[in-house]
């Protein structure tokens, strides 16, 4: 926890999980027809992020932590578990994807949809040396009720997380492309700051946001003394604007999946491979670390 609180770094963000796992692979270089069932499918995205956290950049020197998918928590990483491997060998700091996807839009947001067995789930988690926990919901439009129902869901689960010890990453990710970010953000900003008011003095969560449009918006916070950490996801941004626009942001740091993953490809030599997962760590350090 002082490495997630006062570290100096970014969160990696390797949580890709079912719907969303074709896309990465593709990116990656590896089609669809590559693969002819799900057990195919995640078996190449776990070989992926192996690649990616045995890689000599990826390392606590500039990562503090990397969100895990269910499957790659429960996998191996030379010979080790994921999050042993992680902590002991790279000293990084292992966090899970608990939610289950979204619902169908209603109120101009999509909640979470529910999260069975999450008490087994957890537990299990916080077995295996897993610090802490993230879970998305997306906001599109600037409403009041929608925005209102997304935060409480977001502070209810992160009770039951709590709970069992683990830190819970909130994510209420505002699309880039709602039609009034900045309005969906200031409304936000005040149901966050309700929710964080009301926890115990002894509870600390960390949030996930979308870079605002208006640099430091959420400094109050950063600042609130109930939030551990606060990071970025990078929303579709390329890496290069997404970057720019967190170094306007003092005391946010990244927490980046697809801005820090896209250039990498399967079929690239080790030495290829390396060296752009390195430039991509490089740039978000320095986005996160080294404000303008």
């Amino acid at each position: 926890m002082a490495q997630v609180r006062e570290k100096q770094g970014f969160f990696a963000a390797l949580d890709q999980s079912g719907g969303s796992t074709p896309g990465a692979l593709k990116l990656y270089g590896i089609p669809e027809t590559a693969y002819s069932s799900d057990a195919e499918m995640f078996k190449l995205i776990h070989e992926m992020r192996v690649r990616i956290i045995t890689a000599p950049a990826f390392t606590g020197d500039k990562v503090i932590g990397a969100i895990l998918f269910e499957a790659t928590m429960d996998g191996q990483a030379l010979g080790k578990p994921v999050p042993t491997f992680l902590w002991e060998e790279r000293g990084v700091v292992p966090f899970l994807k608990v939610d289950k996807g979204l619902e169908n839009e209603a109120d101009g947001v999509q909640l979470m949809k529910p999260i069975p067995g999450l008490d087994e789930l957890l537990a299990r988690a916080a077995k295996l040396g897993i610090c802490g926990t993230k879970m998305r919901s997306v906001i599109k439009l600037n409403s009041q009720a929608g925005i209102a129902a997304i935060a409480k869901q977001q502070f209810a689960v992160g009770e039951q997380i709590s709970a069992h010890g683990l830190i819970p990453i909130l994510e209420p990710e505002i699309s880039i492309k709602s039609p009034d970010k900045a309005g969906a953000e200031a409304t936000l900003l005040a149901e966050l700051t309700k929710g964080l008011d009301a926890l115990p003095e002894n509870r600390q969560v960390m949030l996930k946001l979308t870079i605002p449009d208006v640099a430091d918006f959420y400094r109050p916070l950063i600042e609130h003394p109930r939030v551990a950490r606060v990071v970025a996801l990078s929303g579709g941004y390329a890496r290069s604007d997404a970057c720019e626009r967190l170094a306007s942001n003092h005391g946010m740091i990244a927490s980046f999946s697809r801005a820090l993953i896209n250039e990498l490809k399967e079929q690239m030599s080790d030495s290829e491979f390396d060296e752009t997962l390195a430039t991509a760590i490089d740039e978000i350090y320095q986005a996160s670390v080294e404000k303008v």
